[in-house]
């Protein structure tokens, strides 16, 4: 299906499809550091980004040649770029567009001239985009522009790449949510919950406690959190592996109790690194199966996002 035949989304369907890639706030990739350089080279930019849009926030990905991690959206040239997901935004002079003449952030860094293509997903969702930007007035040739339009092509490949790797775990993680020698397994039939549990801007926190000191926290934090369980009723968890996202099964279809329990155990540890820890949760009392409770679990964890900005 070509980028013209893709529907397009409203900004609520837009959020979603982001959210559930669960790319944002991730730690930082040589994968993608290697598409800003790139960029950056052929287009002959001292600048090139890419970024996310999630919420009120632009986050990038991958940058080079620009300081800071993050700016807020509504600043955020990106965020005109993916209005139009089938094709490359470019201006030559960022000063005498009306739209960003007096836009401080591009003040910040002495951008004149910018140039991205939106990242655009399979089902339509423009996510954000790769992007070089210039401190003179200038315009790219075709073949940097259809340098810039494989970029994109090559980064959404490789998120919904990530994406599918995470899918792919947590299916074996739930499938393997089997708990003590004569406890039922929940996911059988019957009374169970799932739920998912994330920690926020793992990125930022990366940076200002290092690498180390994450994995030995998230490492205490899953300890914590199994203290919590109920290994008699056929409880787990689990953490997917290299990021700040667990996830628990219970055999019950009122989690709550154990909800709190998890909430209170977190805090110490959240605290420490200057975050939140979010959660989603769907319960059934009838055996639904472990995909359509994990998508309703994913969904609820979308919607306290939502309420968490």
């Amino acid at each position: 299906m070509s980028l013209s035949t893709i529907p397009r989304l409203d900004e609520a369907e837009r959020q979603r499809a982001l959210d559930a890639l669960h790319v944002v706030g991730t730690l930082p990739e040589p994968a993608y550091e290697d598409i800003v350089q790139v960029a950056a080279a052929v287009c002959g930019a001292p600048m090139a980004l890419v970024t996310l849009l999630d919420r009120e926030t632009q986050w990038f990905k991958a940058s080079t040649g620009v300081d800071g991690h993050h700016s807020a959206r509504n600043v955020a040239v990106c965020d005109h770029a993916i209005r139009q997901p089938d094709e490359l935004f470019e201006v030559g002079d960022l000063s005498k567009d009306s739209r960003f003449a007096d836009n401080p952030l591009l003040e910040g860094i002495n951008a004149r001239f910018y140039a991205g293509m939106p990242l655009v997903t399979g089902t339509g969702a423009a996510l954000g985009s790769v992007c070089v930007l210039d401190t003179t007035p200038r315009e790219l040739n075709d073949t940097q522009r259809e340098a810039l339009r494989a970029l994109a092509r090559l980064t959404i490949n490789l998120v919904e790449s990530r994406s599918r790797e995470r899918e792919q775990q947590v299916a074996t993680i739930l499938e393997q949510a089997v708990t003590v020698e004569d406890a039922p397994a929940p996911t059988s039939g019957g009374d169970y919950s799932v739920v998912i549990l994330e920690l926020q801007q793992l990125d930022e926190v990366a940076r200002r406690v290092g690498e180390r000191t994450l994995d030995r926290q998230l490492t205490q934090l899953d300890q914590a959190l199994e203290q919590c369980l109920q290994l008699e009723r056929g409880d787990s968890i689990n953490r997917v592996t290299g990021s700040g996202e667990f996830i628990a099964v219970l055999g019950t279809d009122d989690p709550a109790d154990t909800l709190g329990r998890i909430q209170l155990a977190a805090e110490p540890i959240t605290t420490a690194l200057g975050t939140r820890l979010l959660l989603g949760a769907a319960s059934t009392s009838t055996g639904e199966s472990n995909n359509v409770l994990f998508l309703r679990a994913d969904q609820a964890l979308s919607q306290a996002k939502d309420a968490a900005r």
